[in-house]
């Protein structure tokens, strides 16, 4: 519908260029957005305020000469001009329904578009170090990361969606440590435990599986235990494929894979971090100092230099980082993102910098970052912080298995990625309008259960006749619900331009709650035939795009509840 408004100020622009009152080479945009106060019609364009200062005349004149100058439409059933000179379009009820028209025949592919014109881009999240179970921070960038996939996607992307092992340096060295720890027999309370080893219960179950010679499959791996516990590699590998077996399981759990798993040390394996590291070199942008290899990354906006190679010869952790993305650019992703946590903010100049520095043409703002606040959760009032099988935080299954998994996809996608965020079990558990996945979700079976209700009655769903009603649907609530339900497509576009999932969290549970009111409120198996078919053609228009909104955030639609 807006494209038709879009087109009647076209048509009048072209008019008033041909009467002289607007320059006849002046190029001219025209832009209609969707009303959010009915009481200011529909539809509204700033169409004369822009015009203005070129045509050198008040934006309300202007604004009163394109009215003027409108075809004759069965579209449009009033204009006004608003404040300084906004142009607001009320539809007749038969063009102002159009939109549940479109929904009806659309189905699941209401609110797409192809405005990513399927250009690949790739989406890195969770990237959990194989050092234990998921913790409610990733679960944060998994919700997050896999619902911003779905945008994208219906945005027209081709989206890759990759996990990033970091399954080198100290922290894998740390976990085969104790491993090896708990298969000796060794506690971490008794003595000889290492200083920074991993202290959960998780450790004692992979040492038990390796002692008794266990094979595990994770992804492109195969390892048994050798059941030897003075072997520190054997442990190592075991343990890390161990562990990310534990980690995919929990993200099948939480209905998210990937379609490519990248492991650190195959940077090193490859030479990959080597090359990388002449190139820059040879670039002439490193330089030698106190035993270490520094890049100059202040040449590219950093507000220090940075170690790359440390005296005792080991690379700091970004080197790998720069080597990895130029490994994404050269396999054909010109737009990358990175859904990470807040403590990633640090490295986004470095790596950035170091990419700049090999100077290979990549672009200066790549790859983009989501970085997402930290999550507390509470239960009965008081923060929850530990796992009795992690140890020392809550984890992703913890959540799950409290909650289920779509209350914890919502709660954890529904606020700006950049917030921080207390999920509360109780409210997520809870059956009430006060759970909003909760609330969203009976939306939908409600509409549903009227379409049962109908059956029982005996009367059939007359879909065709309900299209033909859309104009006697003339209640506020009835309007408000069709403004709503027109505002669909812009908020799938602008959270695949903003990279914020949330906006399609908020605009479900505003759409649920104008429905449970318009529901509430009037009869809706009205005697009239056509009145009925009309407003039940309305409800399943409803139920459609709460449907695809919430498959957008990865959490299910019952059809009863």
């Amino acid at each position: 519908m807006k494209d038709a408004v879009v087109e009647l100020l076209n048509q009048a622009v072209a008019r008033l260029k041909n009467e002289g009152q607007i320059p006849a080479d002046l190029p001219v945009r025209v832009m209609v957005d969707n009303s959010r106060d009915k009481t200011h019609g529909d539809l509204a364009s700033n169409l004369a305020l822009i015009l203005a200062k070129p045509c050198g005349k008040p934006p309300r004149a202007i604004a009163e000469a394109l009215i003027a100058a409108l075809p004759d439409n069965d579209l449009i059933d009033n204009v006004e001009i608003a404040g300084p000179g906004f142009i607001n379009f009320y539809l007749a009820g038969a063009s102002q329904a159009e939109i549940v028209k479109d929904i009806l025949a659309a189905k699941t592919d209401f609110g797409r578009n192809s405005n990513g014109a399927q250009q690949k881009v790739q989406v890195e999240f969770v990237s959990a170090n194989p050092t234990g179970p998921l913790h409610v921070g990733h679960g944060r960038g998994a919700a997050v990361g896999d619902s911003l996939c779905r945008v994208l996607a219906a945005n027209g992307w081709d989206v890759t969606r990759e996990f990033y092992y970091n399954d080198a340096g100290a922290q894998i060295q740390n976990l085969a440590l104790s491993v090896q720890a708990r298969a000796q027999g060794i506690g971490p309370d008794d003595a000889g435990w290492p200083e920074d080893g991993y202290r959960g219960d998780y450790i004692a179950d992979v040492a038990q599986a390796y002692m008794d010679k266990a094979t595990i499959d994770a992804d492109d791996r195969h390892v048994t235990g050798s059941g030897d516990a003075n072997d520190l590699n054997a442990i190592r590998d075991f343990a890390v494929a161990y562990l990310r077996r534990e980690q995919d399981l929990d993200l099948k759990a939480f209905g998210v894979e990937f379609d490519v798993f990248y492991l650190e040390s195959s940077l090193y394996e490859t030479g990959k971090v080597e090359a990388t590291v002449k190139q820059l070199i040879e670039q002439g942008h490193t330089y030698e100092q106190d035993g270490a290899l520094w890049l100059r990354t202040t040449d590219f906006g950093d507000d220090k230099d940075r170690v790359m190679r440390k005296q005792d010869g080991l690379y700091t952790y970004f080197l790998p980082d720069v080597a990895y993305h130029k490994d994404k650019f050269e396999r054909g992703f010109k737009r990358v993102i990175n859904e990470q946590g807040a403590d990633h903010h640090s490295t986004v100049n470095r790596v950035r910098a170091g990419l700049q520095a090999l100077n290979e043409g990549i672009p200066a703002g790549f790859p983009d970052y989501v970085l997402h606040q930290m999550v507390m959760v509470t239960k009965g009032g008081e923060e929850v912080k530990l796992s009795k099988r992690a140890g020392s935080y809550v984890t992703l299954r913890d959540l799950i298995d409290e909650v289920g998994r779509d209350a914890t996809r919502y709660f954890l996608v529904s606020r700006r990625a950049d917030s921080q965020l207390t999920f509360d079990i109780d409210l997520a558990r809870s059956q009430s309008s006060d759970n909003p996945v909760y609330y969203i979700q009976y939306a939908h079976a409600r509409v549903h259960a009227l379409l049962r209700k109908l059956n029982e009655q005996g009367h059939d769903y007359d879909q065709a006749a309900g299209i033909e009603a859309l104009g006697q649907l003339e209640l506020d609530d009835e309007r408000e619900l069709i403004t709503q339900l027109r505002r669909y497509p812009e908020v799938v576009e602008h959270a695949g331009n903003s990279l914020e999932p949330a906006v399609i969290a908020t605009y479900l549970k505003d759409l649920a709650g104008l429905f449970h009111a318009y529901y509430n409120n009037n009869r809706m198996l009205v005697d009239d035939a056509a009145l009925r078919n009309g407003r039940v053609a309305l409800s399943v228009a409803i139920g459609q795009v709460l449907f695809n909104g919430l498959d957008l955030l990865g959490v299910s639609a019952p059809e009863t509840m």
